[in-house]
Order: C-alpha cells, then structure tokens, then sequence
C-alpha cells in the first residue's frame, strides 16, 4: 500500500463519493479558490468538480449549517466544512434542535446524509479560540453520530461510511493529524461506525485514546516496554457515538487496568462518559479504580510553551502510568 498523509486520505474520500454520487456536496469557507481550505483538504477539488459540487462561501457558520441541513432534506449528501471546529459553536441550533431531531420528529421520513467536518484540537499556538476540542459536548445529544479517526487509513474509510450513513455525523479532525502519513490502500473500503481498533496487543494495563492521544499513548507504550517491560494494550474507538463497548470489555478482561486519554479537558470529558459505562457494566473486570488523563480545565493559551503544560504529552502519560501501578 501507498503511505499517504491523513489530509490526502479525507481529500480521496471526498472525492470518491463525488465522482460515484452528484449529489455529494462540500460547502465552507474558502474550500474551493486559493488553497483549498485553511489545511488544503479540498486542494483541487473546485477544478475537477466544479462550483455546483464545491460551494465556497462568506464566513457565515449558522448559514452554512442551514444550507447542509435543507440541502440533506432534499436527498443530497452536504459535506459542511466549518473552518475550526470552534466556529460551530454558532451552528448549535442547526445542530442540536434541527438536525439530530428531523428523522425522530418526521416519524423516519427523513434521512440526513449530513456530515460535518469539524478540524480541532490544540499544540499549534492558535489560541483558545481555535483549539478546542469539543466532542463530548455532542455526546449527550440523541440523534448524532460522532467519529474521531486518529490516522490516514480510518479517515478515509470512516468519512466514506459517514457520508452515506443516513445520519448526521460530527467528523472531527485533530489538526495535529493531517500532516501524519500512513498506508491507505488503493482499493476502495469502508470502516463501520461502532468498531474499534487494537493499536497495539498488550496484558499488563488497556489505554483507551482518542484521535491525536493514540500517537501519543503509543510513543508512551513503546517507551515503557524498553524501560519497564510493560505490555500496554491500546484502543483506538474511532468512533465515540457509538462506542465499541465489546472491545472495551475484551481487553479489560484481560488487562484488569485502564486508563482513557484524551486532548479535550478533564471536566466532562468524553473519558468521563466512558468511565461511567466501564463503571456501571465492566467494574468486575477490574483491580484497579478507572485513571483519565486529559488536557487541565483551562481555556488553552495562545503561548506555545504554556499550551504543551496543558495538553498531555509522552512524559506525563508515562509519569501518570508509573504512579497509578505504583512503580514512579
């Protein structure tokens, strides 16, 4: 297979729907003239598709959101870029009161085929304002689906299921990521929502990860083999609406020991949620109580130095591994 970078293999996606379906639209802000969005995804997409498939727009959030949702009412698969995935905050109406109800409040008479794809995540010096991560705030809301693939080959095989899901989905893409590269096969495939992945096979201890965290957790991994001989199984979910509680169970049944990384804030984080489910349906498979380990509780600063002591990084995920098995 041909490695290719994680923004090649959302792009590949993209444009495979479209030349399969006409009805497969991206609509954003600069997507189509210029660079081709703020990270180049679409890079190329406007020449070969043209205006009627890449609708580039004013910097209008909550009409974009709206433009998505009518233009899925009608049968047509909207793909909505919203430049930094802090921007959708302004959509929260479209999104929550609108789109995650239609098929429920229409008796299942109406199916969205929406995607919104949502670039987020910090350790660049964009600010608060630009570096959030905010998937467990959709967690809590019926109706919507939310991925959060961590490398080139899940992007590409989880936006392609997204975009003919039949649900409106939250796609979010740590910006970390898009220039990692990986193996993408040529042929076409897909990846289910709701199926995990094995990272990497472990017995001593399972880390559940999310997204950028899993290149974190596995560098955390690798070093503490060399160092203390540690087997740390790690769980990519790849998607957290719904999660793959099977998997889950699997390898506590084994490892006896969790721990749940992720980028987004400790507070009401996506690692809270699922520490309840391991809690409420997997607590005898454990010896040891649930660890998470997340970004502090404070908007993310603009200053570089000061971002990395916020966001999780290799030592201090190996530093919290030893002092939650007691071996610091």
């Amino acid at each position: 297979m041909r490695e290719i970078t994680f923004a090649e293999s959302i792009r590949e996606a993209i444009r495979e729907e479209m030349i399969k379906d006409k009805n497969v639209i991206l609509i954003g802000e600069e997507i189509g003239r210029g660079y081709g969005g703020v990270f180049e995804v679409s890079k190329g997409l406007l020449e070969e598709f043209g205006p009627r498939q890449i609708i580039d727009t004013p910097i209008v959030e909550n009409t974009i959101m709206g433009c998505g949702i009518g233009t899925a009412l009608l049968g047509m698969k909207p793909i909505i870029e919203m430049m930094f995935a802090d921007f959708v905050t302004v959509c929260f109406d479209g999104i929550i009161n609108q789109a995650a109800k239609i098929k429920f409040m229409s008796g299942d008479q109406f199916n969205l085929n929406l995607v919104i794809r949502l670039p987020g995540g910090g350790g660049d010096g964009m600010g608060p304002q630009h570096s959030q991560n905010l998937e467990s705030i959709f967690m809590s809301i019926p109706g919507l689906k939310i991925a959060v693939p961590s490398n080139p080959f899940d992007a590409k095989g989880l936006l392609k299921t997204a975009i003919n899901l039949g649900d409106p989905v939250l796609f979010f893409e740590n910006r970390k990521l898009y220039k990692t590269k990986g193996f993408v096969p040529e042929d076409e495939y897909f990846i289910p929502f709701g199926k995990g992945s094995v990272v990497r096979k472990g017995t001593d201890i399972t880390i559940i990860a999310t997204a950028s965290m899993v290149n974190i957790a596995k560098k955390a991994a690798e070093k503490l083999k060399t160092d203390r001989n540690l087997e740390i199984e790690i769980i990519d979910p790849r998607t957290i609406v719904p999660l793959d509680e099977e998997l889950i169970a699997e390898s506590l049944s084994k490892t006896s020991k969790v721990i749940i990384i992720e980028e987004g804030t400790l507070r009401g984080g996506l690692g809270s949620e699922i520490s309840a489910i391991i809690s409420e349906k997997y607590l005898d498979y454990l010896d040891y109580p649930i660890k998470r380990i997340a970004s502090k509780d404070t908007p993310l600063p603009a200053s570089y130095s000061l971002e990395q002591m916020v966001i999780p990084d290799e030592k201090r995920v190996c530093e919290e591994i030893l002092k939650f098995l007691n071996l610091h």
